[in-house]
């Protein structure tokens, strides 16, 4: 018999079922796939645009903390961490930004009213109001956001913070 395709009950329950667990079998699997693989694909920090708060809340000639907290994304781990910077405005039209942290080993450093003066608790580093080094081991005054990291948005003091 040419031409004769026969199949057995048997053979076209197997058939049937296998077809069947396999498009279970993926209908399950690829979400899980998916799922497992998908924050390994997602970068882990963004650079953004930080509000710091209203620029007539900072006082003119005082140095002012201003702290934001950022998270970041690392898989299924997610970090928050605080960053704060000092605000120094000299003027209505003057405003200088600050890092709070040493350049020697990166702690935070704090504004001493009666020295006028950054100290670093960690290694007694000393910085001037406009964060140059007057003492200590740092190798560099603190870091400044300047230029086009900073923008006064309806009143709003902001600073283009990389990483995350």
């Amino acid at each position: 018999m040419a031409g004769s395709h026969n199949i057995s009950r048997r053979d076209f329950v197997k058939l049937i079922t296998g077809a069947v667990g396999a498009i279970i079998g993926a209908a399950i699997g690829l979400p899980a796939i998916d799922y497992l693989i998908d924050p390994a694909l997602k970068a882990a920090g963004k650079d953004a645009w930080v509000p710091l708060g209203k620029l007539e809340t900072f006082e003119i000639g005082k140095p002012t903390l201003a702290t934001f907290t950022r998270s970041t994304v690392n898989g299924w781990e997610k970090t928050v961490n605080s960053y704060g910077v000092f605000v120094l405005r000299s003027s209505d039209t003057d405003t200088l930004i600050l890092s709070n942290k040493c350049t020697h080993l990166g702690c935070h450093v704090n504004w001493n009213v009666d020295k006028q003066e950054y100290i670093c608790p960690c290694h007694d580093a000393q910085f001037g109001i406009n964060g140059e080094v007057l003492g200590g081991p740092p190798p560099r005054p603190l870091d400044r956001y300047t230029g086009d990291q900073v923008q006064v948005t309806d009143g709003k003091l902001l600073i283009y913070f990389r990483g995350g």
